[in-house]
């Protein structure tokens, strides 16, 4: 039965996603919830000035009923996979992805209401974040699945201690981040996301772990139906609302398997996102106002290259899988 609730959470997750922007799309437009194209972009974007932003509510709605009908469907099936620290594992992976998505949410909305670009402030942004991971490691430990083990290739099973808490402070703000730098063209971040939520839906039902196995379904089907609003040429954009969800999701789906190492895998492109601007950064800084790259994130480097839009969502997404392939392989030799 876990596997018709699969089908029923991936297609629910596709169908309401792609009909909710009939909806969505147009009440962001009447709402004059256009993107404010940032000046230091490309100048071709320039075009894409005032396309509604915040279309991430699109797979957000999509899900969360996905999820609530997948669940609601077990009820009489199987309902002792509902309860027991597994099951709580899906809310609190859910909780992660809502919690930073309301981050971006007010990001989102003090862009396109006060017409101030940069949206919240850096100090707002990390405060919120550092609170947000406090309460996903609190819940993790109230749930009894918090672990300071991790399993590194070579070495196998490994116990980090008191150092797992603050590389877990790190690593999940830091993915949470490196995801919303990847959305920074149309339909890259949903092809993307696409990605690890195949391979979370793959090894989470290998574990066993079928709650969660649920979420990803369902994520994977609704970021699917959003390429029909989100794919280049694009008549919405995820916004910080969209970007910062799935980058909530990641973070919260890899700590409710215990298995936050699987971020590295999975979210490789993220992580060559946000590598490529610390080192601009710092190269910027240390040479005096010399680039490295043409610019960054990487994405707009092979923009800037000639790339076209849809040729960087085909390739990045293509890296995405290669590396979601050695996750499932990493997987297989230390986890099964």
């Amino acid at each position: 039965m876990a596997r018709y609730a699969l089908i029923l959470a991936a297609f629910t997750g596709f169908v309401l996603s792609a009909v909710s922007g009939i909806v969505i799309v147009p009440f962001l437009h009447k709402l004059h919830f256009g993107q404010t194209i940032k000046e230091i972009g490309p100048t071709w974007h320039n075009k894409k000035q005032g396309t509604p932003t915040m279309g991430g509510l699109c797979f957000i709605f999509a899900s969360t009923v996905a999820v609530a009908l997948a669940t609601l469907s077990l009820l009489h099936s199987a309902p002792e996979m509902l309860g027991g620290p597994t099951a709580r594992s899906l809310y609190i992976a859910m909780f992660s992805a809502f919690a930073f998505g309301m981050v971006g949410f007010l990001d989102d909305f003090i862009k396109v209401v006060k017409k101030r670009n940069l949206g919240l402030r850096a100090m707002q942004k990390i405060v919120a974040q550092l609170l947000i991971t406090t309460a996903l490691l609190f819940a993790l430990h109230m749930n009894g699945t918090l672990t300071t083990f991790v399993t590194l290739p070579g070495l196998g099973y490994v116990d980090l201690g008191l150092l797992y808490y603050p590389l877990s402070y790190g690593l999940i703000i830091g993915i949470v981040n490196a995801v919303n730098l990847t959305d920074g063209i149309d339909g890259l971040c949903s092809c993307v996301t696409f990605v690890p939520m195949l391979g979370f839906l793959t090894l989470t039902s290998l574990l066993g772990e079928f709650n969660l196995s649920i979420f990803a379904a369902a994520m994977a089907g609704a970021l699917t139906g959003f390429l029909f609003w989100n794919f280049y040429p694009a008549k919405t954009f995820m916004g910080d609302t969209g970007s910062m969800f799935l980058g909530g999701t990641v973070a919260g789906i890899a700590y409710a398997m215990g298995r936050p190492e699987l971020i590295f895998f999975f979210g490789a492109v993220y992580i060559w996102e946000a590598t490529t601007v610390v080192i601009q950064v710092t190269y910027f800084k240390l040479t005096h106002g010399k680039r490295l790259f043409k610019m960054t994130p990487i994405h707009h480097a092979f923009e800037m290259r000639g790339w076209s839009e849809v040729k960087i969502d085909c390739v990045f997404s293509f890296i995405a899988f290669g590396a979601a392939a050695l996750g499932v392989l990493f997987a297989y030799v230390y986890y099964l």
